[in-house]
């Protein structure tokens, strides 16, 4: 992180919240993560290769998100689900919790396109490859 935005950044590291500044690579609106919460994170998660399931809030209003490795730096990409209209409020300053989330994510798939697959071989094989 270039010491010009880590000055725009101020947290708190026992609670893993900070405020920082809204950025955007191409079309997608992210913050990056204070080196000493990524740490925390890290250790807590047994990662430090993404992704890593995270939850927290942005701006007092909850989300589940995964951290993302891109071009060498650790990036929280904020959804239009987690920030209303977040490509329009680049270099908006956020408050951000953040931690590990170590929650089961499995989605089940449903049941007709279970079935389905299972009644057709081709499907079958490629679903299972």
């Amino acid at each position: 992180m270039n010491a010009n935005l880590q000055s725009n950044i101020n947290f708190e590291i026992m609670k893993n919240q900070f405020t920082t500044k809204l950025e955007i690579i191409g079309i997608n609106p992210f913050v990056f993560i204070p080196k000493e919460i990524l740490e925390k994170i890290f250790k807590t998660s047994g990662k430090n290769k993404s992704p890593i399931p995270v939850k927290g809030t942005v701006n007092g209003k909850e989300f589940k998100q995964n951290l993302m490795k891109y071009l060498g730096e650790w990036r929280l990409y904020i959804n239009l689900t987690m920030l209303k209209d977040s490509p329009k409020r680049i270099g908006e300053l956020l408050e951000i919790s953040i931690e590990f989330d170590d929650s089961d994510r499995t989605i089940s798939i449903h049941p007709g396109l279970d079935k389905a697959i299972k009644e057709n071989s081709v499907a079958l094989k490629n679903f299972e490859n």
